[in-house]
């Protein structure tokens, strides 16, 4: 919205957007940036465009008085609400411990070392957040919850030795739930049906099948019931190549064992 603003300003006053940029010695990079909303427009520079477009502190009061900026975008807020009333769940997650079965230590380790760096404030909002959406396990009436994990996520000693063993712990405690169905895909394993990458698919209270894929700069929703079937193929498979429940806690309990 502000954005939006400042690019109605500026054309009139009959500037291009180099035009600007160059009469506030800035890049025009930065001014098309906030115009598209790419980039938060901060209370110092929506003041020195107030002043130069004459737009009576339009814009700073703007930034002033935005809401607070969600610790989710807008596709993992979705997600995030989706996941809170699924009545299942059936999660793959290769690299990592899937979000729901991750400890404090642990998601702290994963987010604290981000490239680039959170901010101080933005890392402990984002740590709260991930740990509250652990709250789906103890719901009066929980999903029921399927996970498959590939072995290296667990051998990784993400956060060092004991977080590493913590999580570990806490992952033999959630494969006790009766609700909680957790296996170990492992490495001896010569090929999967996952190495295309992390994906969880959703069941929702009204039956909706929905899909969510991870990648590296983004994520997105699966809702074509062809590639949700896909999807749920694939999981089906990645079942049958696991660890059965049994043999999968067996291996939890060698790991702790090692540490």
């Amino acid at each position: 919205m502000l954005g939006r603003q400042l690019a109605a300003a500026r054309r009139a006053k009959g500037f291009s957007q180099a035009g600007l940029a160059a009469a506030l010695k800035m890049h025009e990079e930065t001014v098309a940036s906030i115009e598209q909303g790419r980039r938060a427009l901060k209370q110092d520079i929506a003041e020195l465009f107030d002043d130069f477009l004459d737009t009576k502190g339009t814009l700073a009061a703007g930034v002033a008085n935005l809401p607070e900026v969600d610790q989710f975008p807008l596709w993992a807020e979705e997600y995030i609400e989706q996941e809170r009333q699924a009545i299942a769940l059936s999660w793959y997650d290769a690299l990592v411990v899937p979000g729901l079965l991750q400890t404090a230590g642990y998601v702290r380790a994963l987010l604290g070392n981000r490239v680039p760096a959170y901010d101080t404030d933005e890392l402990e909002t984002k740590i709260a957040g991930r740990v509250e959406r652990r709250a789906i396990l103890h719901r009066k009436e929980p999903p029921t919850l399927s996970f498959v994990i590939w072995e290296p996520a667990l051998l990784w000693p993400t956060g060092g030795p004991e977080i590493h063993c913590e999580q570990l712990r806490f992952l033999w405690e959630c494969s006790q739930l009766p609700f909680v169905s957790l296996q170990v895909l492992p490495l001896s394993r010569p090929h999967h049906a996952g190495d295309a990458g992390p994906f969880a698919l959703l069941e929702s209270p009204d039956h909706q099948h929905l899909a969510y894929t991870e990648s590296q700069r983004g994520s997105q929703w699966v809702s074509d019931p062809d590639e949700v079937s896909i999807l749920a193929r694939k999981y089906a498979m990645l079942r049958t190549q696991a660890l059965t429940i049994e043999d999968s806690r067996r291996l939890l309990n060698r790991l702790l064992g090692d540490l």
